[in-house]
């Protein structure tokens, strides 16, 4: 298990460099193994094209290295942080891609105005509070901000983003739908202010998107879903 982990692991930062949401050897993803309290996560300062299932680094929930010759992440102890207090979440991602970390700069949340948004983050991309790289800070400020909401993404104040999800894969379309929609509504706003979406039509489109939409749910109640 833990090998096919470090598998996904290496394979999904890929996907960041794809959507252009890192440089250099910033960002990185984890995830959790399966029934055990232990997570992998990608190495500190080593070059994306240098990432291998093999150097991959295992830790535990404290953070601590189980399995690897080099230095995990910067941002270890806030994934562990996470994955402590939210059983729910099995994958983090953090990026510092450049619509997204230029609205964490102003701290200012992405306000739901696209049906996309409705779709996927079921609201805003709310606010985090600052928090200095190294300790847990980071990871207290992403579970307690995401506390009753029902957005996947944070944007921590003056730094970049997070993302969590049930697996490691949904924590990446994550990170790639905040880029994307941060990117419209900044867009929008050069042209004035965007038209905001009802609460009610933002949570029938929540609804939809996570429940019917798709090919394991393209049947429900007998209708085929569009």
């Amino acid at each position: 298990m833990i090998s096919s982990v470090r598998a996904e692991v290496c394979a999904l930062h890929a996907e960041l460099v794809r959507y252009r949401l890192v440089v250099w050897t910033a960002g990185n993803v984890s995830a959790r193994v399966p029934g055990a309290d232990l997570f992998v996560i990608k190495p500190s300062g080593v070059s994306y094209d240098d990432l291998t299932p093999a150097n991959m680094i295992v830790c535990d929930l404290d953070g601590a290295v189980v399995e690897g010759d080099l230095a995990p992440s910067s941002d270890t102890a806030a994934h562990a942080y996470v994955y402590r207090h939210r059983p729910d979440v099995g994958g983090v991602v953090h990026t510092h891609s450049a619509y997204a970390s230029s609205w964490a700069a102003r701290g200012e949340p992405i306000p739901c105005v696209l049906t996309a948004m409705a779709d996927e983050f079921g609201g805003e991309i709310p606010i985090g509070p600052f928090a200095l790289i190294g300790n847990d800070d980071i990871g207290k400020g992403i579970v307690e901000t995401l506390d009753g909401h029902r957005s996947p993404a944070v944007l921590m104040r003056n730094h970049g983003v997070f993302t969590i999800g049930r697996d490691a894969r949904a924590a990446v379309k994550a990170a790639v739908m905040a880029e994307d929609v941060a990117r419209t509504v900044h867009l929008a706003r050069v042209h004035g202010e965007p038209v905001p979406i009802d609460q009610e039509d933002i949570d029938a489109l929540y609804h939809r998107y996570q429940n019917v939409y798709g090919q394991s749910k393209s049947i429900v109640d007998g209708v085929p879903a569009r």
